[in-house]
């Protein structure tokens, strides 16, 4: 059975198209369901186009890879906008060096585990969030 953890848009975009963390967070994903912030398949598809205008992805990598995001959302448990969210967002960014974007991924997360991450996972490749979600209370090691 496998458990769930926090999944940032960082560490799932590694599971979409091939990189340096791709085996690790194929590992993770095999351990752990997703419960993804509402926002996630467009920062998803936003990662995708910006790899392609970068040239680090082929066209035709990116819809394969696009429909690879749509089979993993589809067993995604998705956290929704509210306004308790938007606001524990805003504290956030004033508790934390994040940007709008990571500091709704980090709310929503909080909101998952009814703010009390002790022994819950989040999964991040990003550097500020992992160290905002460490000090929250979660579980966020490298990837």
């Amino acid at each position: 059975m496998r458990l769930p953890a926090f999944w940032d848009t960082s560490a799932l975009v590694p599971l979409c198209v091939q990189q340096g963390i791709t085996p690790g967070a194929i590992a993770l994903y095999k351990l752990h369901d997703a419960v993804v912030w509402w926002a996630t398949p467009v920062e998803i598809a936003s990662a995708l186009a910006r790899l392609v205008r970068m040239k680090q992805l082929a066209p035709s990598d990116c819809t394969r890879a696009r429909k690879l995001a749509q089979r993993l959302a589809d067993s995604w448990s998705v956290i929704q906008p509210t306004d308790a969210l938007r606001a524990k967002s805003a504290q956030l960014v004033d508790r934390y060096d994040l940007r709008a974007a990571d500091s709704f991924q980090l709310a929503a997360a909080l909101e998952w585990c009814e703010d009390d991450p002790q022994g819950r996972i989040f999964l991040t490749a990003d550097r500020r969030l992992r160290e905002a979600a460490w000090s929250s209370g979660f579980d966020a090691n490298q990837m």
